[in-house]
């Protein structure tokens, strides 16, 4: 059973940074992707950032410039740097996984960025 727990958020004044961090339960080799979603109040999960196994890297439009992933394989962790956050990044993020068809999430972390 695989199992990830996202930490790191809060709340911080817009052009302010936060990092978030995923820790999942096993060995991150196994997943060909681990990345971030995110949902704001009423709207849709949206893509936020992705990394492969190879260590290419996706991110959406809007966060482009702003924020990083990256992974720590000794930790089995994934990390979502986030700079100059503006209050339309308030939402709960999730960190995903998937592992051939199978895709995994955590349960999320509120980001409230205030103006």
């Amino acid at each position: 059973q695989v199992q990830l727990v996202e930490s790191g958020g809060g709340l911080v004044q817009a052009g302010g940074s936060l990092r978030l961090s995923c820790a999942a339960s096993g060995s991150i080799f196994s997943f060909s992707t681990m990345g971030w979603y995110r949902q704001a109040p009423g709207k849709q999960r949206e893509f936020v950032a992705r990394m492969s196994s190879g260590g290419s890297t996706t991110y959406a439009d809007v966060v482009k410039g702003r924020f990083t992933i990256s992974r720590d394989n000794a930790k089995n962790t994934v990390a979502l740097h986030m700079n100059s956050l503006k209050p339309e990044d308030t939402a709960v993020y999730y960190c995903k996984a998937v592992r051939a068809i199978q895709a995994y999430w955590g349960q999320g972390t509120q980001v409230t960025v205030s103006s």
